[in-house]
């Protein structure tokens, strides 16, 4: 029996409400963060940026990065795995492409908007966007290496003097690609000034394919406006989930219905970060676990009182064992924000 069509899944048009993704973010969107966002509503997560050099080389960090976890307490999180892969070799690219598909993953994307000037300088992320018949044959190596959907991520352009993205988009359209998501920013942006919407509704003018708008989504408020400008076929969030996890569950009613959603009791968001913090542990082992939870649990107690001095002691926490007492202490002792 074939396995179905994930993006046809993802677009259908028997669906409610535009679907909502969670955007690939290195060093945030492991296995635990992805299982927290699609618990709240994310209909499609995707791993972190996978070097595809490191993936041939077949590093451990980076098996790890693109495999479903062994410690998932639900189906949800494996019935779907996408994988973002990065380079600028088209042969390796595919070979990449293969191993992910081999290892299991049902979709890839190519990561074309990494900004980071390590990745630029190796010519691959957004630095592809300005040698448009490497990226031309880069897409078309990958999509036809693997028989599952491809799709790829890119910005604007590298800056206002090359903004070329729609050219780009309709050269991946020509190269089997399946759907294109654009970060409303060109790569000199970075992430600073405003994500452009009206230039991603040109984009989705422009081609036939699923195109996906990310870019400064950090309401249920802010995603109406995109979608409603850009009439993009699906919103992609990435920052302004962090620490939010429940931003899904709260855009999605809020496009279903028009009503604000209150924001999670106390007592779930404390289940979410001692439920967090225990999977990355799970996932990653005490050792490296205990490190990495230190960034989310400083995003999960932004603003609480205390929050501050508890930061401070994570800091310090010489493992994950006292981590966790930390943790407890300092949760038990939040009143109500």
């Amino acid at each position: 029996m074939a396995e179905p069509d994930p993006l046809a899944l993802l677009f259908s048009p028997q669906r409610r409400t535009v679907p909502l993704l969670l955007a690939p973010m290195a060093g945030i969107t492991d296995w635990p963060f992805r299982a927290l966002a699609r618990h709240y509503g994310a209909d499609l997560t995707v791993s972190e940026m996978i070097a595809s050099q490191a993936m041939i080389r077949h590093t451990a960090r980076s098996l790890k990065m693109a495999a479903p976890s062994v410690v998932a307490s639900d189906s949800s999180e494996t019935d779907l795995l996408a994988v973002q892969i990065a380079g600028a070799d088209p042969e390796v690219m595919a070979e990449a492409a293969r191993m992910n598909v081999a290892r299991g993953a049902t979709l890839i994307d190519i990561n074309m908007g990494c900004p980071v000037k390590k990745i630029a300088k190796s010519n691959a992320g957004a630095a592809l966007m300005r040698d448009e018949r490497l990226a031309g044959r880069l897409m078309a190596a990958v999509v036809q290496a693997v028989a599952v959907p491809v799709t790829i991520k890119i910005r604007l352009g590298w800056d206002d003097r090359q903004r070329n993205g729609l050219t780009i988009a309709r050269i991946a359209e020509d190269s089997g690609i399946r759907a294109v998501t654009v970060h409303g920013r060109t790569r000199a942006q970075m992430y600073h000034g405003s994500a452009d919407w009206q230039a991603i509704a040109e984009i989705k003018a422009g081609i036939a394919i699923p195109v996906i708008g990310n870019g400064d989504i950090t309401s249920p408020q802010t995603a109406r406006q995109m979608w409603q400008l850009s009439a993009v076929d699906g919103i992609m969030i990435g920052r302004g989930a962090i620490g939010r996890p429940w931003l899904f569950r709260e855009i999605a009613h809020y496009l279903q219905t028009g009503e604000t959603l209150p924001p999670p009791p106390w007592q779930e968001r404390k289940q979410i970060i001692q439920h967090h913090f225990s999977q990355i542990i799970a996932h990653h082992g005490p050792l490296l676990g205990n490190r990495l939870a230190r960034k989310h649990l400083a995003w999960h107690t932004h603003g609480l009182v205390g929050g501050a001095r508890f930061r401070e002691q994570v800091n310090r926490s010489p493992d994950a064992a006292s981590t966790e007492q930390l943790l407890t202490a300092f949760l038990a002792g939040v009143q109500e924000p």
